[in-house]
């Protein structure tokens, strides 16, 4: 099963099947593959308002590294899906003079703040285990218990 909108994969499902004489969905088993190891999923959680102020100069330090420059660069390759990222696609708007960069600055500070929520929700849909990044001793304490159990 091929996602035909998908232009890549697309391609990708032809090249398997041209060179592999096989079908596509032949390669896919539906029986998972017995791990000679434990996976232990753990999710460093901030309080919202902290986690927005880390968001918020992590963006400050990264114009301050070069983050500009780094996007004018790209510009030229603005539409590849590779680029359609948060930082980037703020920045190539205003390089289109789309926007000032004051607003493209709040916008990438805005939207990564929403990723890092849309990553908060998923996560909480899984079977993570949340700490906040101060409590290593709890969890070297629950990593070392889920080794042993």
């Amino acid at each position: 099963d091929v996602d035909i909108q998908n232009g890549h994969r697309l391609i990708r499902a032809l090249s398997v099947i041209e060179v592999s004489g096989k079908s596509f969905s032949s390669f896919r088993t539906s029986s998972k593959k017995k791990r000679n190891f434990k996976t232990i999923h753990i999710c460093l959680e901030w309080d919202r308002e902290k986690l927005y102020e880390r968001i918020n100069r992590r963006v400050d330090i990264m114009l301050e590294k070069g983050l500009l420059e780094e996007a004018k660069s790209l510009h030229p390759y603005k539409h590849l899906n590779a680029l359609q990222t948060v930082g980037y696609k703020e920045l190539f708007d205003y390089f289109d003079e789309l926007i000032p960069l004051e607003e493209a600055i709040r916008l990438i500070k805005r939207n990564s703040r929403r990723y890092a929520k849309r990553q908060m929700t998923w996560a909480r849909k899984t079977d993570a285990n949340f700490f906040h990044p101060d409590e290593y001793v709890s969890i070297l304490e629950f990593i070392n218990k889920r080794i042993n159990s």
